[in-house]
């Protein structure tokens, strides 16, 4: 067996908050992710999994937000995402991009200060009954995160055809592809723990673009 995917190796402590950006019941993408939350936990994480009716907001609005204060979903996604030291999103795509939904929470929860998806790392799902399995959505889904400073990880996985690619038990029925889904899963979770926990990691992380965000430069409107 790799020894990257030896779930009896000990693990320093890691977090993960782990939702699905479908608010659809039996989503495909509820699916996927909870297989993700399961490999989380198989080696060594500690999981928060949420669902996206949990984080419910309305459209943003500044007004709203100077007379109101934040919306309770939007505080709630907030203190979950601190409370963790990573993300992990499964998120459908709609028209070649990733939901409006999850577009317009991004743009409340990153109002917060300090604003949480900074240095944050995160993960992207998809399953999709396209043959690109959501791909697209996902590298859609990139730009506001990494705009935000998040530490998206390289390689992003996508289910394709999905409304076939579970077996009865719920599982990823090609044994390849549920190989190099929990390879994935696995290596990101490494990454994490790395970066969490060793001081060497941590030096060796630069700006995406050579950016380094600071209060001079966080958006104002």
């Amino acid at each position: 067996m790799d020894s990257q995917l030896d779930s009896s190796a000990p693990r320093e402590p890691i977090s993960f908050l782990v939702f699905s950006a479908s608010l659809r019941t039996g989503s495909l993408n509820t699916r996927l992710e909870r297989l993700a939350a399961d490999v989380m936990e198989k080696h060594g994480g500690t999981v928060d999994f949420a669902f996206m009716s949990e984080f419910d907001v309305p459209s943003y609005d500044q007004d709203v937000q100077d007379s109101e204060g934040f919306p309770p979903g939007a505080q709630v996604l907030y203190d979950r995402l601190m409370k963790t030291n990573a993300l992990a999103i499964a998120s459908p795509e709609y028209n070649a991009s990733f939901p409006g939904a999850l577009k317009n929470l991004i743009d409340w929860v990153s109002r917060f200060k300090p604003q949480p998806f900074n240095a944050r790392h995160a993960l992207l799902l998809s399953a999709s009954p396209s043959m690109m399995g959501g791909n697209r959505g996902l590298w859609s889904l990139r730009v506001p995160l990494e705009h935000l400073g998040a530490r998206v990880y390289p390689d992003m996985f996508s289910l394709a055809q999905a409304q076939q690619a579970f077996d009865g038990q719920g599982n990823i029925a090609s044994e390849q592809l549920r190989a190099r889904f929990e390879k994935t899963i696995v290596a990101y979770m490494d990454l994490v723990e790395a970066d969490t926990h060793y001081a060497c990691a941590k030096k060796a992380w630069f700006e995406y673009l050579g950016e380094s965000p600071t209060s001079e430069t966080e958006r104002e409107e």
